[in-house]
């Protein structure tokens, strides 16, 4: 029989995921007994499972209806001391002030997409089967990849490649891609992956050339720049005092985000070319635990390949002043 998924249905794979930098997420955030900690990208659960077993109470979140149906199964002899949400981490505020849950001790983010997600066809966000176009990670909002290549302009296009996938032929792919969506719709994952290595001349190397476009598209789908600078605005404010943060991040716009708002909220004076002197910064909030990122060791990767480009960053909430 075939595989079945957790929600029961027939066909879909079982769900996945293996936490990345576990043991580095652990020393970071150091969970204990009677704390609470906000995850906010709950996926398979490996983060939360292993923050709870440390006597942690854990709120979950994730707009990934399937995700969160399979971590709720997963964490259900946990009882009252976890409790899942359904959601966008950047609205994190809301969800919590609607539960009636304060400000946290520590705030975890896994940015990315899962194993499951990028294995399960039906879900579009890869090309090594063929399914519908979609990425999105909540199914049932916003518009697909497939909307967004065959309505876009081939300027937008361009600018979501270059922008989200740091593709070097944007220009050349978005061509490509208007031009054969004039003569027929693209709605698949291998009809896209196909334009893009006709148009690349593929000879077999290491990346196949579309890895980059599915990548733009998957974060222009779901806003996922906006959504980090979103939640990384916010997040200082939603922590205790001595509360912390970690951001797991998988390619350089993320971390570069990430590197950039952390340092700016742990800078007690701003200075400007054109001040007589420094000034205070009215967001100096935290103090950096990790002056650089954190990579992945060498077993990790090996044992788990999708692992070696996250990025681990952390911050600790300085001030008892919460505006909450």
């Amino acid at each position: 029989m075939p595989p079945s998924d957790p929600l029961g249905t027939p066909g879909r794979r079982a769900f996945h995921h293996q936490p990345v930098l576990l043991r580095e997420v652990m020393e970071l955030l150091a969970p204990a007994s009677g704390q609470l900690i906000l995850d906010g990208t709950l996926g398979g659960g490996g983060h939360s499972e292993a923050m709870l077993r440390a006597g942690a109470r854990v709120v979950g979140l994730d707009q990934d209806e399937e995700a969160l149906a399979h971590a709720m199964q997963r964490l259900r002899e946990f009882g009252d001391q976890f409790c899942a949400m359904h959601g966008n981490f950047r609205d994190f505020p809301r969800i919590l002030s609607e539960s009636g849950v304060g400000p946290v001790d520590a705030i975890l983010l896994d940015l990315g997409v899962s194993s499951y997600q990028l294995d399960e066809p039906t879900r579009g966000f890869s090309f090594q089967k063929d399914g519908p176009l979609d990425a999105r990670m909540n199914p049932r909002v916003g518009v697909s990849a497939a909307d967004l290549v065959n309505t876009a302009s081939a300027e937008e296009l361009e600018r979501i490649f270059r922008e989200y996938g740091e593709e070097p032929r944007a220009h050349r792919y978005a061509q490509a891609v208007v031009k054969e969506r004039n003569q027929q719709p693209i709605h698949t994952t291998l009809r896209l992956a196909s334009i893009i290595e006709k148009c690349a001349g593929h000879s077999g190397g290491k990346r196949h050339p579309a890895t980059r476009v599915f990548q733009a598209l998957r974060m222009a789908v779901n806003d996922e720049m906006g959504a980090l600078a979103d939640v990384l605005r916010m997040a200082p404010k939603y922590l205790k005092p001595g509360g912390r943060l970690a951001i797991i991040t998988f390619h350089s716009l993320e971390d570069r985000l990430v590197k950039q708002t952390l340092r700016h909220f742990s800078q007690p004076l701003l200075d400007r070319p054109e001040w007589p002197e420094p000034r205070p910064n009215p967001d100096f909030q935290l103090r950096l635990l990790t002056r650089r990122s954190i990579a992945p060791s060498e077993e990790e990767v090996r044992h788990n390949p999708r692992s070696r480009s996250a990025r681990l960053r952390g911050a600790e909430r300085l001030t008892s002043h919460v505006p909450y």
